[in-house]
């Protein structure tokens, strides 16, 4: 997706100056080399900082175009890099940029979701799985010395909702079918071809949250998302269901959770997102019947590559259009 109509003065491809702030896209010799022959003049995160202010600031500037991952891209960030005319993600999710901003300084955004579906989809079935089986806990007792049989459930047959029917939602749905899975979807959007497909009902929030076993976040992060699964919808569902984050933490509100895993209002749940990240809540992260992970729902290796090409694809996306203003 490209947005906005800049135009500057055309240049051949070796001349823009690109810069990388993704660590991981820095760290694959793969992407590098693909990125590198298409665009020669590029400044990798070698350094491996997280950047994000000033830090970020220097990092780009001077440069015409940025693929980035997690950092920050805010209106104090665009206004102080006068060169920049296009940034193209790495990843999915674009909560963590503002767009209005790159509107009013005319930079283009390359854009493509759907990449790493199968990769979350994969991490979501490990995540239920190991939840229903209460692999976490039993580990943690064998550790400790304890040596005692979890009786959990299986997968199989049970009721999944899937909160966000979009391309992560859909793609878990195809997973799902071999368990045979009574399947729920909330979205604001309807699919009606996509439920019929895929043998899913969707039905209301509340109804998703209160019949179904397990429960998957596939959310992007706004207004309207900030907080949604609040201490009153957790109160929907049932004492033993599981619930799953893969999407953003700031979707839940994560010191209700705390409280109905601690009281035993539910059954467990599996984050790999949360609202700060690394996790500061060390007493949640603690709970036995608690999964966490440290956002790696995108980290395969196939899903990284094929995120770094989409980012590669969105530089030479906008680069073309930028030439076509002038031809």
């Amino acid at each position: 997706m490209i947005q906005n109509n800049k135009s500057d003065k055309h240049m051949p491809s070796s001349d823009w100056r690109v810069a990388v702030t993704s660590r991981s896209f820095s760290n694959n010799q793969v992407l590098r080399k693909r990125l590198l022959k298409r665009f020669p003049n590029t400044t990798f995160n070698d350094e491996g900082k997280s950047l994000s202010g000033d830090e970020l600031i220097r990092f780009l500037s001077g440069h015409d175009m940025a693929i980035t991952a997690l950092e920050y891209i805010t209106e104090d960030v665009v206004a102080n890099l006068p060169d920049l005319k296009v940034i193209s993600k790495y990843g999915v999710g674009f909560d963590m940029i503002d767009l209005d901003a790159l509107h009013r300084h005319d930079i283009y955004f390359g854009w493509k979701g759907g990449v790493n579906r199968r990769s979350v989809s994969e991490l979501v079935i490990a995540n239920a799985i190991s939840m229903l089986r209460h692999v976490p806990a039993a580990h943690r007792e064998v550790l400790s010395g304890t040596w005692r049989q979890h009786i959990g459930r299986q997968l199989t047959e049970k009721c999944v909702g899937i909160i966000g029917f979009g391309h992560i939602g859909k793609d878990l749905a195809k997973m799902l079918a071999p368990f045979k899975c009574e399947i729920l979807a909330h979205d604001i959007v309807e699919f009606p071809e996509a439920c019929a497909e895929l043998n899913v009902k969707q039905t209301s929030l509340e109804d998703v949250l209160r019949r179904a076993d397990v429960v998957s976040l596939h959310l992007p992060l706004d207004d309207s998302t900030r907080g949604m699964i609040s201490a009153q919808c957790l109160s929907y569902m049932k004492h033993d269901a599981i619930l799953i984050n893969t999407c953003r933490g700031n979707v839940v509100d994560e010191r209700a959770l705390k409280e109905a895993l601690k009281e035993g209002r539910l059954g467990g749940a599996a984050f790999d997102v949360f609202a700060t990240e690394p996790p500061d809540d060390k007493e949640l992260i603690s709970l036995p019947n608690f999964l966490v992970s440290p956002h790696i729902g995108g980290s395969a290796i196939e899903a990284i590559l094929m995120m770094g090409q989409s980012a590669i694809d969105g530089l030479e996306d906008a680069h073309e259009a930028i030439a076509d203003n002038f031809l």
